[in-house]
C-alpha cells in the first residue's frame, strides 16, 4: 500500500531523493576526464580502467542486496547507510596514495551508490500510486541525464584548475547536504520492524556470480579476447556462482531475490526492455565521441559536446513518457514507441556523417527513445508486483539496467576493436581511454573509418530489435488508480 503525503511533503521527499540519485550518477562520469592526471601522478596504467569499472561493478552487485534489506528493515535506514558509506569512501578516494588504494575506495564508493540509487526509486513506490509514478520516475531519469552532462564538464574544470582529488572532495559537501535532506524529508516514514533472516549466503553467491560476470565483461571491453584464460575463468565462476545462487534461493525461506518474480510476465519483459535500452544508451555514449573525434579530427572537448543531443533527448523522452503514463494510466504505448524509434534512429545515424546537423537530430531521437523506455519500464514493473516486493523489484530493474550498460560497453567496444584491426587502423591505447589516430588522415582513410562505424551502428540497431520484440509481446495493462 502507498502512504499518502501532502503535496509539500512529497516535493520535499522528491527533492531529497533526486539529490541522492544525482550524486550517485555523477560519479559514474565525473572521473573519466581525470584519468590521465591520475595515471600521471601514480605512474600506473594497469589498474587505471578499474577506477571506473570497480565503481560500476560494485554498484551493480550492491543494488539487489540493498533492495532486499530495504524491504526487511526500512528504506530510510538503507538510504542513509548508502549515503554515509558513499561520502566516507569519497574522502578515502581523495586521500589515496597509490592506485590500489584508489580502486579499493572506488569499490566502497560504488557499494554506497548502489543503495542511494536503488532505494531512492523504491521509496517513490511507497508514497506514489502506480498511475502517478511515471511522472516522478521521469524526474529521476532526468537526473541521470543531467549528471551525464555535468560529470565530464565539472570533472574537467576541477582537474584543470585544482586537482583530480577535488573530483572526490566535492562529494563531501554534496553528501552531507544529501544526508541532511534525506533525514529531514523521511523523518516520518514508517519503519518496518519484523523479525527476518538475512540471506547472507545468497548475498555472497550473488556477489561471486554477478561480480565475476561483470569483471569478465569489463576485461573484454578493455581489449582482451573472449577466449582469454582470465575471461573464461571469470565466466566459469559466474556460471557456478549464479547456478548455486538460484539453487539456494529456491530453498531459502527468506530469499534475497524471490525467484517467483521471474514468473511475472510483465516484470520480466520490462526488465528485458530496460536491459536493451541501457545497452544502447551507455554504449552509444562511449562510441559517439570516438566516431566524431576519429572522423573529424576534433579534440576531446568537442567530442564531449557532440553527446549533448543524446543527453538532452533522455530527459525529454523520460518527462514525456512519464506524463503520458500518468495521463493515460498505461505504460506499454510509451515503451513501444521508444522501442520502435530506437533502431530507426540508430540506422539513420549510421547513414549520416557525424559532422552533419542531421546526425545531431538522430542522436536526439535516440535519446528520446531511451527516455521513453526507462521510467515507464520501472513503473510497469512496480505495478506488476505485490507491494511488499516493490523494493526488490525496483532493485532488480536497476540490476538489469546496469547489466545492459556493462554488456553494451563490452560488446560494442570489442566489436569496434575487431573492425578497426580488420581495417588496418591503429589505436592510441585503450579505445575507452585513448583516441583514434585518424584526425589528419587522408580522405580515403576517413571514408574507411566512416564505413567501419557505419557497420558498428547497424549492428547496434540490429541488437535494438530484440528490445522491440520484448515490447511487442508486453501485455498492455491499466495501472492501479491515482
Amino acid at each position: 500500500m502507498t502512504a499518502a503525503l501532502p503535496p509539500t511533503a512529497l516535493r520535499s521527499v522528491l527533492t531529497a531523493l533526486m539529490l541522492a540519485i544525482f550524486l550517485g550518477a555523477l560519479d559514474q562520469t565525473i572521473v573519466a576526464v581525470s584519468m590521465p592526471a591520475i595515471s600521471a601522478q601514480f605512474n600506473d596504467v594497469g589498474l587505471l580502467a578499474w577506477v571506473i569499472s570497480g565503481y560500476m561493478v560494485a554498484m551493480t552487485v550492491a543494488v539487489p542486496i540493498y533492495g532486499k534489506l530495504g524491504d526487511l528493515y526500512g528504506r530510510r535506514r538503507m538510504i542513509l547507510t548508502g549515503i554515509s558509506l558513499f561520502t566516507l569512501a569519497s574522502i578515502a578516494c581523495a586521500l589515496a596514495q597509490d592506485m590500489q588504494q584508489l580502486v579499493l575506495a572506488r569499490v566502497l564508493q560504488g557499494i554506497g551508490a548502489g543503495g542511494m540509487v536503488s532505494v531512492s526509486q523504491a521509496i517513490i513506490g511507497d508514497f506514489v500510486p502506480p498511475r502517478e509514478r511515471g511522472r516522478y520516475q521521469g524526474y529521476f531519469s532526468s537526473m541521470y541525464a543531467v549528471a551525464s552532462v555535468a560529470g565530464p564538464v565539472l570533472g574537467g574544470w576541477l582537474t584543470e584548475y585544482l586537482s583530480w582529488r577535488w573530483v572526490f572532495w566535492i562529494n563531501l559537501p554534496l553528501g552531507l547536504v544529501a544526508l541532511w535532506a534525506i533525514r529531514r524529508a523521511l523523518a516520518g516514514m514508517p519503519v518496518q520492524r519484523r523479525q527476518a533472516r538475512v540471506d547472507y549466503l545468497g548475498a555472497v553467491l550473488l556477489i561471486v556470480g554477478l561480480g565475476s560476470l561483470l569483471l569478465g565483461i569489463t576485461l573484454v571491453g578493455q581489449g582482451q579476447a573472449w577466449t582469454a584464460p582470465a575471461v573464461l575463468t571469470l565466466f566459469g565462476c559466474a556460471v557456478l556462482g549464479l547456478g548455486l545462487f538460484v539453487g539456494h534461493e529456491w530453498r531459502c525461506t527468506e530469499p534475497l531475490l524471490p525467484l517467483g518474480l521471474f514468473g511475472n510476465k510483465v516484470a520480466v519483459l520490462c526488465w528485458v526492455v530496460i536491459f536493451f535500452a541501457s545497452f544502447q544508451s551507455i554504449s552509444l555514449t562511449m562510441l559517439m565521441p570516438l566516431r566524431f573525434q576519429g572522423i573529424t579530427g576534433a579534440g576531446a572537448d568537442s567530442a564531449a559536446l557532440h553527446l549533448l543531443p543524446l543527453a538532452m533527448g533522455l530527459p525529454l523522452g523520460a518527462f514525456t513518457g512519464g506524463r503520458m503514463t500518468s495521463r493515460t494510466g498505461r505504460f506499454k504505448p510509451q515503451i513501444l514507441a521508444g522501442a520502435v524509434l530506437m533502431p530507426l534512429a540508430i540506422c539513420a545515424m549510421a547513414m549520416t556523417p557525424p559532422q552533419a546537423w542531421l546526425s545531431a537530430v538522430f542522436m536526439l531521437l535516440t535519446g528520446i527513445a531511451c527516455g521513453l523506455q526507462f521510467p515507464t519500464s520501472l513503473v510497469g514493473t512496480q505495478s506488476a508486483v505485490a507491494s511488499q516486493d516493490i523494493g526488490v523489484a525496483t532493485s532488480t530493474t536497476n540490476l538489469f539496467r546496469s547489466l545492459g550498460g556493462a554488456m553494451g560497453v563490452a560488446c560494442m567496444s570489442s566489436l569496434l576493436l575487431g573492425l578497426l584491426h580488420q581495417g588496418g587502423f591503429e589505436l592510441l591505447g585503450n579505445p575507452l581511454l585513448g583516441s583514434l589516430k585518424a584526425g589528419e588522415a587522408d580522405p580515403v582513410t576517413q571514408m574507411r573509418l566512416l564505413e567501419t562505424f557505419r557497420h558498428l551502428l547497424l549492428g547496434s540497431a540490429a541488437i535494438a530489435l530484440l528490445g522491440l520484440l520484448a515490447a511487442l509481446v508486453l501485455p498492455d495493462r491499466q495501472l492501479r488508480g491515482r
